[in-house]
């Protein structure tokens, strides 16, 4: 009965990720299924610990999620910079530094905007329990003038598995001075 219910799912997930019509994101959460079920009928229907994975995959992260046994943990230094105000073009980086506090090896699966704009690089080697790592942002201010706000969402095997940065501050046009506030 129950491969059933995962073939079930697994055919459902296909079918709507082929109907997405190339959606990055929908292909990897259909990825993300295809693995989970795949891992979960391999060992039994039993979820895979992160400490014992060397290179785990996405689908072994989905199935920590559900452990709930010891989990990574961030401890950010700052978890919001504003880089104040820059002219249009200008690409402003930070690195968020953080500690992993939890009580497991931190695995950073991936780490992404919601802006091509904004470009996030990550710690891709486990964080050992408190161990450090960092995350930088890239952001990349052509084309974009005014307030400017954009979080980077962190996907790791956390008790919650997604945890956000964000980058903010102000971005002066070609000829524009934004030192007076905004133009109504």
């Amino acid at each position: 009965m129950k491969k059933h219910i995962s073939y079930a799912m697994l055919l459902a997930a296909g079918i709507f990720g082929f109907s997405s019509c190339n959606n990055p994101e929908m292909e990897s959460r259909v990825d993300r299924l295809e693995q989970r079920v795949a891992t979960l009928e391999g060992n039994g229907g039993q979820a895979v610990n992160a400490s014992n994975v060397v290179n785990p995959s996405p689908g072994q992260l989905a199935n920590v999620e559900e452990n709930k046994g010891p989990a990574a943990s961030f401890e950010f230094q700052q978890g919001e910079y504003d880089f104040g105000t820059v002219k249009e073009g200008t690409v402003v980086e930070h690195t968020f530094k953080f500690k992993n506090v939890g009580d497991a090896p931190l695995i950073i699966q991936n780490a992404s905007a919601t802006c091509g704009c904004t470009v996030p690089s990550y710690s891709k080697e486990p964080i050992p329990v408190g161990g450090t790592g960092e995350i930088q942002v890239k952001f990349d201010s052509s084309n974009k003038t005014g307030a400017q706000n954009k979080v980077v969402t962190i996907t790791a095997n956390t008790k919650n598995p997604t945890t956000t940065v964000r980058i903010k501050g102000n971005v002066e046009g070609k000829g524009q001075d934004l030192s007076a506030g905004p133009v109504k």
